[in-house]
């Protein structure tokens, strides 16, 4: 079920999102209450980003006084989810400064002028091996892997670790991406990054989160990848 007001681009769902606003001008509290449990949690993953669980909640909560006492100047220029996590991000990066959690504007310098390779260079062959470029030996295949196992709460612990450990960009990309569910077109506008560099970012975050699943869900020495 999507997010109230959630705009995912149909005249359906902006219909949705421009029905929400009007209650909300109204002062419908039963629109302000689903605003609330729909993005809240959402709101407070993100906050999380940039500093402690308190923190977190202080930055969710001063979001919503924000949004009530600004809605009148929301123009809808963006999309309501947009808008709200735009408010939430700057608020949190303002708090971040604090527990020196902040993402400076130079993590989200064009990331394809840098040469971070998106896998570790270590895995392939080395230029004066007849196969140089190739695998040394081949990802985990994850069919090879039972359902269950990165599905499992070692699995997402897995995973969640590996999002926490990566560069601040990268996290913030790929946090927005593969757990919130925005577009990539969503994320450009809310960092303010061309769509080149935010699939940059998310390629290579994404890279990285795969290697840890890898590592720390690999199949028993022996069938943990084929080899070439």
């Amino acid at each position: 079920m999507g997010q109230p007001g959630d705009s995912g681009g149909s005249s359906e769902s902006r219909a949705r999102e421009l029905d929400l606003l009007e209650r909300l001008r109204a002062g419908d509290e039963h629109a302000f209450v689903a605003l609330v449990e729909g993005y809240g949690p959402s709101l407070h993953r993100v906050a999380r980003m940039y500093g402690s669980d308190a923190v977190a909640d202080e930055v969710v909560q001063e979001t919503w006084i924000v949004v009530i006492k600004g809605l009148d100047r929301f123009e809808g220029r963006s999309s309501l989810r947009t808008w709200l996590f735009g408010i939430a991000k700057n608020i949190a990066r303002s708090r971040g400064q604090r527990e020196h959690r902040l993402v400076p504007m130079s993590a989200f310098v064009d990331a394809s002028e840098d040469r971070e390779a998106a896998v570790d260079p270590g895995r392939f062959r080395s230029a004066d091996d007849p196969w140089a470029g190739h695998w040394r030996s081949y990802p985990q295949r994850w069919d090879e892997l039972p359902e269950q196992r990165y599905l499992s709460a070692e699995g997402v612990d897995v995973a969640r670790r590996a999002i926490e450990g990566l560069p601040s960009a990268q996290r913030e990309v790929v946090s927005l991406r593969d757990i919130e569910g925005w577009s990539s077109e969503e994320v450009s506008v809310s960092l303010g990054i061309s769509p080149g560099n935010q699939r940059v970012l998310l390629h290579r975050g994404r890279s990285k989160v795969r290697a840890a699943l890898e590592a720390g869900l690999a199949a028993p020495a022996g069938s943990a990848g084929r080899r070439v």
